[in-house]
């Protein structure tokens, strides 16, 4: 693309925002932590997936749709897994039990991002079909004095490595130090974490060199990501709850098994997010799934359409805690209201808001450069292209809404009525045609037909009421 600007992200390893420079430019590779499908995703979990999704794409733009490699792993191996399988399906083998709560839950994760507007990364393996790449890298880490086996488990030994803690700026020592950190006996320092555990007959496991047992949590995103993007690769992203422990004990693992310097050179997290300004949880009342936004009415009282949900998302910067309330969807659909459906796109976006994506994704100025594009493409076809091809990049867009035949029907004969309502001079009962439609979101426009001259009328859906 001409005159693309240079890339810059955050790097949370580093606490600096920098060019970004990929390993190799023909080939430039990013994993993100996926779902643990044991249960319906959140609308927490709802914000890395856009956020990396945007990151994807302007990495697509930047290096050719051909040359980025991006993937997002589903854990399908978890203790909260074997206990909603138990629950759910208590009279089913364990293993079916697993299988069918999670395939339920990857495809409705799976349908609910999409509806977000999320493209599908390159791969999205499962833990369990990584479990030999697991035990090879144990294997690793035990044979270079890593890692330990106690008690029936494999520890990593995170005293054998001299800078752990440096994604999270936490010291070892310090952490030790204190007083209230609990230690299992057979751990020989508080922070070793499990590699591997062995299963009761009643719990999933594979064999391996220490007995039949499971992966810890850990292991699997080292495994996947060495796997499919090599032993270095250039982004790591998730939400800022992953730092500690789970992306700092990615580091160690893969690190100390490959004998490598870093494990990614990029390491970037969203921030947190709050349900109308409190922590979601359901002791709190206000946990809410990507699915209940979608389908049901329970957030505001309404359902809300995907674009909706994305733009809310996008009007904060990914690194800035967010407030998920029903006053900022309204502000998003009040936004999309304003846009045009796009039509064919563009060879290129806006340099605005690409611009404003290339340093460190400020979707927030670049939804503000894709509103003031909006108003140019009502009224030049040239911007219109531009516009679409800028939507795209953002992966946010108002659509054409769509109603089934009787609908459509039903308001033709009604618009209908009311043109032989205004032939027959009876206005008012024309007007509670109109106003009535109105209220439902049907926009009439009066006219004439240019070569009879006689009266028509014609109809749109309007995109929002607010």
């Amino acid at each position: 693309m001409g005159g693309m600007p240079t890339l810059k992200l955050y790097n949370t390893l580093t606490r600096e925002k920098a060019d970004f420079r990929p390993i190799d430019p023909e080939n430039v590779r990013m994993y993100v932590c996926g779902p643990t499908v044991y249960d319906y995703a959140h609308i927490g979990n709802a914000r890395p997936n856009i956020v990396f999704d945007v990151l994807f794409r302007l990495l697509r733009l930047v290096y050719g749709a051909n040359h980025v490699t991006y993937v997002r792993n589903i854990t399908d191996v978890d203790d909260k897994i074997n206990a909603r399988a138990l629950r759910d399906y208590p009279g089913l083998p364990l293993n079916e039990a697993i299988r069918r709560v999670t395939e339920k839950t990857e495809t409705q994760f799976l349908e609910d991002v999409a509806t977000l507007g999320c493209v599908d990364p390159d791969v999205q393996p499962r833990a369990t079909e990584n479990i030999a790449q697991m035990i090879e890298i144990i294997e690793k880490l035990i044979a270079k004095g890593h890692a330990y086996q106690a008690a029936g488990e494999v520890l990593f030994d995170t005293k054998s490595m001299a800078d752990y803690g440096e994604l999270s700026k936490r010291n070892l020592d310090e952490q030790q130090a204190g007083a209230r950190i609990a230690v299992d006996a057979h751990k020989k320092n508080p922070g070793d974490f499990v590699l591997w555990k062995l299963s009761e007959d009643d719990e999933p496991g594979w064999e391996s060199p220490w007995g039949r047992g499971r992966p810890g949590w850990h292991i699997e995103c080292s495994a996947m990501s060495g796997r499919y993007l090599g032993e270095v690769f250039d982004i790591h992203g998730g939400g800022l709850d992953l730092i500690f422990p789970h992306h700092e004990n990615e580091i160690a693992q893969s690190r100390c098994a490959h004998g490598t310097e870093v494990m990614a050179n990029v390491w970037m997290h969203n921030g947190f997010l709050q349900v109308e300004g409190r922590k979601m949880s359901k002791s709190e009342g206000n946990f809410v799934t990507i699915y209940e936004l979608l389908h049901t009415e329970k957030f505001g009282g309404r359902k809300w359409p995907g674009e909706v949900l994305r733009l809310a998302m996008l009007m904060t910067h990914y690194r800035e805690p967010i407030d998920f309330s029903i006053k900022r969807l309204e502000e998003a659909e009040h936004l999309l209201s304003k846009w045009p459906v796009p039509g064919e796109a563009a060879d290129e976006p806006d340099p605005a808001v690409v611009a404003a994506l290339a340093d460190d994704l400020n979707t927030v100025a670049a939804v503000q450069a894709l509103h003031a594009l909006a108003q140019k493409a009502s009224v030049d076809s040239r911007q219109a292209g531009v516009f679409a091809a800028s939507a795209a990049l953002l992966g946010v867009a108002p659509k054409e809404i769509e109603l089934d035949e009787a609908v459509v029907h039903e308001i033709d004969e009604r618009v209908r009525a009311r043109l032989e309502l205004i032939r027959a001079k009876n206005f008012a009962e024309a007007d509670s045609i109109r106003d009535d439609l109105q209220a439902r979101g049907i926009q009439l426009k009066d006219g004439k037909d240019p070569e009879t001259g006689e009266r028509v009328t014609t109809w749109e859906v309007k995109r929002s009421q607010t």
